[in-house]
């Protein structure tokens, strides 16, 4: 259903690194999220204050800090759509991070204040009223959301966008915690037991922590973590199967935001090569590596003598 969507919406989608391919879904799913979960705000919040339900009302406020967090994605997508300047010189790609690092702060703020007013519910209870436009309501909800999960997974994946991949994990913890919800809901409706407040309570936490660990993986990138085993193994095997290397050594990798990879490494020709053959093999390692995997490499030539290895990484 992702594709069908995806050629409906957006002309040229096989080539999900394209700066303009990778706006275009983010301005998709920043779009449909908006949708989604502002209609699901509205309903949760009519419901949950018509009927006393602290949990409704919590999960309520959780779809509109999502509403939210699909305003920062649609804006991150934008900003880093922006190109190279004096000041930035290899883009801003990553402000498709800083855009995920602000969700994880918006459901952290989110997560605290539902704490805040679970507990007090606890203290002061006071059942709340359950009817079967609740159940509709909390049914529509997971049903939404579970799509939600899925689209987003499923966009993050074919662009690699660290930024969806959160807003997916958002979505699929909002299906546990209205099911949750409407769990407290069916014991309440059936048993009048009132977990109202502790249900509502279990959610802010979820969503709390959730915010912790999406922090994390958007906090990563920004730090300069280790790129991918995969893509290491790549971008090696387009070096050493080239057949004027002999071998290579300081690969380095450096990440300035999605589609916007650059790396350098030294790579061992022959001394007795003719310069100008070596220089056309350098180019040509150059633009297989940028056609391959995106990344932009910078080759430094280091001529050897052909019985000397001694540093290199060896061909096999």
């Amino acid at each position: 259903m992702t594709d069908q969507i995806l050629k409906l919406f957006i002309k040229n989608d096989s080539d999900p690194q394209d700066p303009a391919v990778r706006a275009a879904v983010g301005r998709l799913a920043g779009t449909a999220g908006i949708l989604c979960n502002i209609f699901l705000t509205i309903g949760k919040l009519i419901v949950g204050i018509g009927v006393g339900s602290m949990s409704i009302v919590s999960d309520g406020v959780n779809n509109l800090s999502d509403a939210a967090s699909s305003v920062i994605t649609l804006l991150g997508f934008r900003l880093a759509m922006r190109p190279a300047d004096k000041d930035h010189p290899f883009g801003h790609a990553r402000y498709e991070y800083i855009s995920g690092l602000a969700i994880a702060g918006l459901i952290l703020l989110i997560g605290a204040e539902l704490i805040k007013s679970s507990v007090y519910k606890i203290i002061k209870p006071k059942a709340p009223e359950i009817t079967v436009i609740v159940f509709g309501v909390l049914i529509v909800s997971v049903l939404v959301k579970l799509w939600l999960s899925v689209f987003f997974r499923s966009l993050g994946k074919k662009i690699n966008s660290q930024t969806l991949k959160a807003s997916a994990a958002d979505s699929r913890n909002d299906v546990i915690t209205t099911i949750s919800v409407l769990a407290g809901a069916i014991l309440n409706y059936a048993f009048g037991v009132d977990l109202d407040g502790v249900i509502g309570l279990g959610v802010a936490v979820f969503i709390f922590i959730s915010g912790i660990k999406i922090a994390r993986d958007t906090v990563s990138p920004l730090l300069g973590q280790q790129a991918d085993k995969e893509l290491v193994d790549s971008i090696t095997q387009l070096i050493t199967t080239h057949d004027k290397v002999l071998g290579f050594h300081d690969l380095l990798i450096h990440d300035y935001g999605p589609g916007q990879r650059y790396a350098s490494v030294h790579v061992e020709l022959s001394a007795k090569e003719d310069p100008l053959v070596s220089h056309g093999a350098i180019d040509d390692i150059e633009r297989k590596v940028l056609e391959k995997t995106n990344v932009h490499l910078v080759v430094h030539y280091d001529p050897v003598p052909e019985n000397d290895d001694a540093g290199s990484q060896d061909k096999s």
